[in-house]
C-alpha cells in the first residue's frame, strides 16, 4: 500500500509540474496587443510622491546632501516604468535568452538601473562598484505588504553576487533596497512568460506573437495601484488596441 500511494503521490507531482509548465510552440500569424498607459494628474501630483532622504553616511562616495527618488515618473501624460503582461499563458513563444536575467550594479550609492525586467527562476546578479560597503535586500510585493526574498552582503568593493529568483503567485515584483543606505531604491519586474512590454517613454506598449486564445492583461507599477485588468480574445492575425490609465494612488 505504501508503495501504490508513493507512486501516485510522485504521478501526481509530475503531472501538476507538466501542467504548470510553459510549453514553446511555432507561432504563425500570431495576434498583436498595442496600446498605452497614462497617469490621470499632473506633473505637480506626481510630483508628490518624491521623496527626499538625506546622505547621512559614506559622504565620500555617496555624495553629500539629499537623494530625492521618484517613484513616479512622468512623460507629459505617459506613465513611465510600467509592464503590460499577459497573465497565465500556457503555450506561445520562446524567451528572449539575455531577458531572463538582470544585473543590478550598486555605484555611488545608486542602483542601476533604478527599475528592470526578468523572468521568474532566473538570475539576479548584485555587483558592488563602490568602495563602502552594501547589502542588497529585495522585497516580494504583495499589495500593501512585503516579503524578502534575497539578503546579499557585499562588504567588499568589485564584489559579485548571483542568486535565482522565484517568486510566489501573489507577487510579481520586488522592491530593492540596500540596508546600509536607507536612500537606495529600485524595483524589479518578474515575468512568468514572456509576452510583456515595458512601456515606452511615449507610454507605448506593443505585445506580439500571440496564440490564439482567452486572456488576461494587466498593467504593473511598482509604486502605484494597478488599475483593473482587462479580458481580451484573440484570435490569428489579429491587432488589439487597449490603453490603461492609473489613478494617483499608491498601492
Amino acid at each position: 500500500m505504501k508503495k501504490y500511494l508513493s507512486i501516485v503521490f510522485c504521478t501526481l507531482i509530475s503531472f501538476s509540474l507538466n501542467v504548470a509548465a510553459y510549453k514553446v510552440i511555432s507561432i504563425k500569424e500570431g495576434a498583436r496587443i498595442t496600446g498605452n498607459v497614462s497617469f490621470t494628474g499632473s506633473e505637480a501630483e506626481a510630483q508628490k510622491h518624491r521623496k527626499m532622504y538625506t546622505i547621512t553616511k559614506d559622504n565620500d562616495v555617496c555624495g553629500t546632501g539629499t537623494r530625492n527618488i521618484e517613484y513616479v515618473r512622468l512623460n507629459g501624460t505617459a506613465l513611465l516604468d510600467v509592464v503590460v503582461y499577459l497573465e497565465k499563458v500556457k503555450k506561445g513563444k520562446d524567451w528572449i535568452p539575455e531577458e531572463k536575467n538582470i544585473t543590478i550594479n550598486q555605484k555611488k550609492c545608486e542602483f542601476l538601473p533604478f527599475f528592470s525586467v526578468m523572468a521568474n527562476k532566473g538570475d539576479l546578479t548584485a555587483i558592488n562598484s563602490d568602495a563602502v560597503a552594501h547589502n542588497m535586500h529585495t522585497y516580494a510585493i504583495m499589495g500593501r505588504a512585503k516579503k524578502t526574498t534575497l539578503n546579499i552582503s557585499q562588504p567588499t568593493q568589485d564584489s559579485e553576487v548571483t542568486k535565482k529568483i522565484k517568486l510566489n503567485r501573489r507577487s510579481q515584483g520586488m522592491k530593492v533596497e540596500c540596508d546600509q543606505h536607507d536612500f537606495m531604491h529600485s524595483f524589479v519586474f518578474v515575468a512568468r512568460n514572456p509576452y510583456y512590454s515595458v512601456v515606452s517613454k511615449e507610454g507605448r506598449f506593443t505585445i506580439e506573437d500571440i496564440p490564439a486564445g482567452k486572456y488576461t492583461l494587466k498593467t504593473w507599477h511598482g509604486y502605484l495601484k494597478n488599475p483593473k485588468a482587462q479580458k481580451i480574445t484573440v484570435k490569428q492575425g489579429t491587432v488589439h488596441n487597449i490603453s490603461f490609465s492609473y489613478l494617483n494612488k499608491k498601492k
